[in-house]
């Protein structure tokens, strides 16, 4: 092993002990604590970290209906990969999505900010409002790196929207340093990554990447850069 090698393995130690010991206290201090998992690679990262450790922490998913095959291929090898969680899947008003379907047509989104923005609350935020239900924290895969509306996220953050702690224990890593892990620990991970696509979401609204851009540039592409957020993540929070 290099020198460079062994700073670079000594590192992730140390990232892996801090993240660890975050989902820990929030586990223990601010319970029930849950984890969204969308089954990228971050969230891959910290669903190995929760079953391999065994924290008290529930896991969910928001399945939007609209996402790729290969995304539905890793959650159903996810169910055998990590036989100790169990992923609770939570699935959109079918009346509502029928009414945005009636209203906008089924690709409505490309039309304007406001409607992909009202997709998104039909697709996500309501079932993630079920989701969060009863929790007092809820730990998430966000990065400063990922994105410019990400730059300034702390590793806990109050989330004034759903009324509770939002926790991110990787902020600080980097996307080498997410890799590193999944090959380490030989975690499972979205197909669509070796593809080109470093940030996976709906398949209609995702696609491939060049090298040189932005790790989110894929995500509602038509879009400016300042406004690819789903509401999921808005920047009204403090940090905890």
């Amino acid at each position: 092993m290099s020198a460079s090698t062994a700073v670079a393995a000594r590192d992730l130690d140390d990232l892996i002990a801090a993240a660890e010991a975050l989902i820990d206290h929030v586990s223990r201090e601010h319970a029930p604590a849950t984890l969204a998992c969308s089954f990228g690679a971050e969230d891959m990262v910290l669903l190995d970290m929760v079953a391999r450790r065994g924290f008290p922490v529930s896991v969910f998913t928001l399945d939007t209906g609209r996402l790729h095959q290969e995304t539905y291929d890793l959650m159903q090898s996810a169910r055998s990969h990590f036989r100790n969680v169990r992923i609770e899947t939570y699935f959109p008003d079918a009346k509502s999505v029928e009414a945005y379907v009636r209203d906008h047509g089924i690709n409505g989104f490309y039309d304007s900010v406001q409607l992909r923005e009202r997709c998104c609350a039909v697709r996500k935020l309501e079932p993630l409002k079920r989701a969060l239900a009863g929790k007092k924290s809820w730990i998430t895969g966000l990065r400063r790196e990922q994105a410019l509306t990400r730059r300034a996220i702390a590793p806990v953050e109050w989330d004034q929207a759903n009324g509770l702690n939002k926790v991110s224990p990787l902020a600080e890593w980097s996307n080498d340093d997410v890799w590193a892990y999944i090959r380490h620990f030989d975690v499972p991970s979205n197909a669509l990554h070796r593809r080109g696509y470093p940030s996976i979401g709906c398949a209609p609204c995702t696609r491939a990447v060049e090298p040189h851009e932005d790790p989110r540039a894929g995500r509602w592409w038509w879009e400016n850069a300042d406004t690819r957020e789903c509401g999921l993540h808005p920047r009204n929070k403090s940090e905890a």
